[in-house]
């Protein structure tokens, strides 16, 4: 369990320095918006579908504004700290059904998700520092041990 909570701290805590690097950014890149906006909505899915309720009508990509994704990237946070807390280790095992954006059936351990979650948004923001560079700025650093000093 305190691997899995390690791994959300270190989600937001990449998600805050994205955010305000965007945020201190002189122009906006739709690209990379779009990319951590698709981050932060994922993640908003997958909650939804740890919930039991269905996440079909919610959207994974849609432009976002910054403002907007500050928001979200809070709430998210609040969200999974509240889920996080209350889950016990056998919980991890626990099998979640749910329907992709395409209507096709899944079954996926708790942990199986919640690992889902926490790597598919550190290649995203792999792809945002890659954009980042290629656009003249500095990649934010984001490495686990980085968070970990």
């Amino acid at each position: 369990m305190e691997t899995i909570r390690n791994m959300f701290e270190h989600l937001h805590w990449s998600n805050q320095r994205i955010l305000e690097t965007l945020q201190n950014t002189e122009s906006e890149n739709e690209q990379i918006n779009r990319l951590f906006s698709h981050i932060l909505l994922a993640e908003q899915v997958w909650l939804t579908r740890l919930k039991g309720s269905d996440s079909s009508n919610l959207p994974i990509w849609a432009e976002v504004s910054l403002k907007a994704c500050a928001e979200m990237a809070n709430r998210n946070n609040q969200y999974f700290k509240k889920f996080l807390s209350s889950l016990t280790d056998p919980a991890l095992e626990q099998i979640v059904t749910y329907r992709n954006s395409k209507g096709i059936e899944f079954n996926n351990s708790v942990r199986d998700i919640l690992t889902h979650v926490a790597l598919h948004g550190q290649y995203h923001r792999g792809q945002i520092n890659q954009l980042l560079r290629a656009n003249g700025s500095e990649p934010v650093i984001l490495d686990y041990i980085i968070f970990k000093r």
